[in-house]
């Protein structure tokens, strides 16, 4: 039996964000810090991977370990990169056979055209992970037949497609798309052992609806391959290795939703599953599978009294997960097989009275492995006139050491530590918004404080729970001017003061925003961007004891062009790192140069 964690996405009213509340929540009057990447956004753009449209978002940094396909991990507002939850088309999609990280670099734009990203802890609505924030993708079903097709340097190549039926009460969509490259040599540069990558996805979702009642099916899977420089067998140093992985993700999950005189009855249930394996020289050396079974069950009722509007929503869910691991390097001695699972029940309120909108969410963990937790959300927006708002929210997030932290174990570089405890933060935020017509902005300024932060200990052979609070404090500034058609700019600056006990947390810069800009005018469309990361730390592993080394900034632009040809034939060109930036996100592995792109559209339900 499989269901969905979230209610589907919306086709028409996309300002709705659906993870910034358990039933959802217009961007305008949610206190929490939300942004949108919207399907056109995505199709201007034309990145074939979405993590890259992140970097437009203020707080995600993002770090890639080589070229594209590569490694690609997001903390949001400095969070760790498994503090970020991500939901796939309303699927829990943290991976439970590689860290519980979310696998961003498997994200491609066949599989997602739209965007939310909510920032903070969220773990009163959404539970373990949910520490930083939430990233939700999803793609909303088109009517007809549209393709893409595209090639260009490094030898990439894409070609996807999506078709979508809506006829009475009946809405269908599918998407499939297959992309690669052959890639640089991530590790030393110029010639040698290039590290390519290769994604194909497909995905699919149906809903159907007779008056009150919705029933909704989804569904996807990621098959991919991403070739990496590793370490030498004899000396464990970094080396122009011919190291790659395989990996496999899927999900499936069906939901029925019925709603009938302010009341709404939803259920649901899902399964995720994963494999993993490593390959030296197409010879395989380890292995990790994971699964997670989830059902969830939602009562919102919704009423006027008082002179307020309320609405109140208890829902209860349950997730069991299962990790094993093995491997033939070492004669099966990381082998693992374990399970775990948790259970909850949360509590959200929201009342509007004139001006005014309150949200109070508490939510209560019982986990098989370790004590129970509870988390408390509370936010509030006040309207101040003249398009202004001021908004709150405090909330707490909670995350679950992983498996690996727990059980994980290499000969001779790691050994688990199974008396971890889970990690706790809470913090802050204060918003002051402008909303009026065609422009928007807002600038904030949050602190956030983390508990039992999981570290390597002193040696780097291990895991423990650090000692004393780890900070996370910031301002971030955003603006946007939708002009319609023909032009929408966007930008962002973040700032970031992240720290643990033992100094300034590692790839995290301190500085960080972007510049967008897209439209379209007769025939022609066009995106742009401009990304600036700024400086940050790391360490160099290849010497001990893993000394610091200061990361440089950069900055990193793309454009896109495209002319319609005919009503549904799109030409297009574009261009990555515009400015041949030398891009190092981790130490010792580079992204690519400049790119160049050429490619075709076509769509007839466009």
């Amino acid at each position: 039996m499989f269901f969905s964690d979230l209610p589907p996405p919306p086709v028409a009213a996309d300002t709705i964000i659906v993870t910034a509340a358990r039933g959802g929540e217009r961007r305008d009057t949610s206190p929490a810090s939300v942004s949108l990447i919207e399907p056109v956004t995505v199709e201007r753009q034309g990145e074939p991977l979405l993590a890259s449209l992140l970097r437009l978002t203020p707080s995600a940094s993002l770090a890639v370990a080589g070229p594209a396909g590569s490694q690609s991990q997001v903390r949001l507002r400095g969070a760790e990169a498994n503090h970020t939850l991500l939901f796939i088309d309303g699927i829990r999609a943290n991976d439970p056979a590689a860290g519980n990280e979310p696998r961003f670099e498997l994200l491609s734009a066949d599989l997602a055209d739209r965007v939310e990203i909510v920032r903070g802890p969220q773990s009163a609505l959404w539970g373990s992970e949910a520490i930083g924030g939430v990233i939700s993708v999803s793609a909303a079903p088109r009517n007809g037949v549209n393709a893409i097709g595209e090639a260009g340097s490094q030898r990439f190549a894409r070609i996807g497609g999506s078709a979508g039926y809506q006829s009475g009460g009946l809405t269908v969509g599918l998407g499939a798309g297959v992309q690669g490259a052959r890639g640089i040599n991530a590790f030393a540069g110029g010639p040698g052992d290039r590290d390519g990558y290769r994604n194909a996805v497909l995905r699919g979702r149906l809903d159907w609806q007779k008056g009150p009642l919705t029933l909704s099916a989804s569904g996807f899977g990621i098959a991919a391959r991403s070739e990496f420089d590793g370490s030498d067998p004899a000396t464990f140093l970094r080396a122009d290795t011919a190291d790659s992985s395989r990996n496999r993700l899927s999900a499936g999950g069906l939901g029925a939703r019925f709603g009938d005189d302010g009341w709404t009855l939803s259920i649901g249930a899902s399964r995720l599953g994963s494999r993993n394996r490593n390959l030296l020289a197409d010879v395989e050396q380890n292995r990790t599978g994971g699964r997670r079974d989830t059902f969830t069950a939602d009562v919102a009722r919704e009423l006027n009294a008082a002179g307020m509007a309320h609405r109140l929503t208890v829902a209860g869910e349950w997730t069991g997960e299962r990790f094993t691991a093995s491997d033939t390097s070492f004669g099966g001695f990381t082998n693992q097989r374990r399970k775990r699972d948790q259970s909850a029940v949360t509590a959200e309120y929201r009342g509007e009275a004139g001006p005014v909108i309150a949200t109070l969410a508490l939510r209560h963990d019982a986990f098989s492995d370790f004590r129970d937790a509870t988390t408390v959300r509370a936010g509030a927006l006040v309207a101040l006139g003249g398009g202004l708002q001021l908004a709150g929210s405090w909330g707490e997030g909670i995350a679950q050491p992983t498996f690996f932290d727990l059980y994980g174990f290499f000969p001779g570089s790691y050994l688990g530590n199974p008396a971890l405890k889970p990690e706790r933060s809470r913090g802050g935020e204060v918003s002051l918004r402008a909303v009026s017509g065609q422009w928007r902005g807002a600038v904030t300024a949050y602190r956030q404080h983390l508990r039992d932060e999981i570290v390597s200990s002193a040696d780097f052979m291990s895991a423990v729970n650090a000692s004393g609070r780890s900070k996370r404090e910031g301002v971030e500034v955003e603006a946007g001017w939708r002009g319609g058609e023909h032009l929408n700019l966007s930008a962002t600056y973040a700032y970031l003061d992240a720290s643990e006990p033992a100094g300034r947390e590692l790839r995290r810069p301190r500085h960080s925003g972007s510049v967008a800009a897209d439209g379209a005018l007769g025939r022609l469309s066009y995106g742009a961007a401009l990304s600036y990361t700024g400086a940050r730390l790391d360490r160099d592993f290849d010497l001990f004891p893993a000394p610091l080394v200061r990361l440089r900034s950069y900055w990193l632009g793309s454009a896109r062009l495209a002319y319609r040809v005919a009503p549904t034939v799109e030409l297009f060109g574009r261009v990555a790192n515009v400015f041949d930036r030398q891009v190092v996100d981790v130490v010792g592995y580079r992204a690519e140069g400049r790119s160049v792109f050429a490619g075709i559209r076509l769509g007839a339900g466009r």
